[in-house]
């Protein structure tokens, strides 16, 4: 579909999805017929700006509308859906999911193509749903973040390994999400223990909202 890419931006998503490209044979050069935005959102309508019109122009943000690429019409964008690190390659794009947006079928066939050349399921996701679907992904990866941080603190306070925690994490996981613990048993006698255990802590607030959205 696209023989070359030009890929701007060498950040975590930009130099792992050049590395895939390269592994998948696409050439990157400048000037090159698709112009990959791997850049922050908050920049990408003056980095578009500066690209003349002519090539086809896409972004990898997950939140940013179509409509930051302007003034290009050629343009379409793939999220890939994973968390991305510059400490690994391009095995981190392996069995995720790419969210697709475009606008015509020529880009949503050249979107397609570029989430299955990166190794990514693609799914289409309307631009005006792109709020809601990237608080869903904010949630389950970067609050992901948050509750780890919370948990390990408390293991640490209770002179307990935190490392401990991982397989935990990682169980729930391959479990399916299934919940278990006082919550899911009704045993509201242990969680009023955390609860008193936590009063008068930062945690305390983050505990109950979490109690509370976990209630059957």
């Amino acid at each position: 579909m696209f023989d070359d890419v030009t890929v701007i931006g060498a950040g975590r998503a930009g130099s792992t999805i050049a590395a895939r490209l390269r592994e998948r044979g696409v050439v990157l050069r400048d000037d090159a017929e698709l112009r990959l935005l791997c850049v922050p959102d908050r920049t990408i309508p003056e980095v578009a700006r500066t690209i003349e019109r002519g090539p086809w122009v896409a972004h990898v943000s997950g939140g940013t509308a179509l409509s930051a690429l302007e003034p290009h019409t050629t343009r379409f964008s793939v999220h890939p859906l994973q968390t991305l690190t510059t400490r690994r390659g391009a095995e981190q794009l392996d069995g995720a999911w790419g969210a697709v947006t475009a606008e015509t079928p020529e880009a949503n066939e050249r979107a397609v193509w570029l989430a299955q050349t990166l190794g990514l399921r693609p799914f289409a996701l309307a631009d005006d749903a792109r709020a809601l679907y990237h608080a869903g992904a904010s949630i389950a990866s970067n609050f992901l973040v948050t509750l780890h941080r919370a948990a390990a603190e408390l293991f640490e306070q209770a002179g307990v390994p935190s490392e401990a925690l991982v397989p935990l994490m990682e169980r729930t996981i391959e479990n399916g999400f299934e919940l278990t613990g006082p919550i899911a048993r009704g045993d509201w006698e242990t969680v009023e223990r955390h609860h008193a255990a936590l009063r008068g802590s930062d945690l305390e607030p983050l505990y109950s909202a979490l109690a509370e959205a976990t209630r059957p």
